[in-house]
């Protein structure tokens, strides 16, 4: 199984408002950016999308080390919330419907597919390919207008 790296990363102007993600996958020497936007979305959703979007791109199963700013989208998953979701019918731990739950399952089953690890990392900071994202993020909300 092919291991492919990919980092992620959202944004938004306004939260809701105009948002935007971007992402970098890499297999091997091969590279390939990805962005795209919505005119009035949430920084979550464009979490979401960025990495939905980015494993949507791979064409057979791979082993997938993903990086992402997003405590949301890795703490889902490290901190198994998801798990919890599935198994108390969509609610949250306040009993409340989980917010963006289509997305968050078109990711669960992606998940099924590829061999996903989750990685937090420090946003805004020294990483290259994090700082790259957000720019793509950030250029995607730009175009929308």
């Amino acid at each position: 199984m092919e291991e492919v790296i990919i980092y992620t990363d959202g944004a938004c102007s306004g939260n809701p408002g105009p948002g935007g993600y971007g992402a970098i996958l890499m297999l091997g020497e091969n590279k390939k950016e990805i962005s795209g936007g919505k005119k009035d979305t949430t920084n979550n959703i464009m979490e979401l999308s960025a990495v939905i979007e980015a494993l949507k791109l791979l064409k057979r199963p791979c082993k997938v080390q993903l990086y992402s700013d997003s405590a949301y989208v890795v703490n889902a998953f490290l901190q198994h919330w998801v798990d919890g979701w599935i198994k108390n019918d969509w609610k949250n731990s306040n009993k409340e419907e989980v917010k963006n739950k289509e997305l968050w399952q078109e990711l669960i089953s992606l998940t099924k597919v590829h061999d996903v690890t989750f990685h937090k990392v420090k946003g805004h900071s020294d990483n290259k390919f994090n700082n790259r994202c957000d720019e793509l993020a950030r250029e995607a909300i730009k175009n929308l207008k």
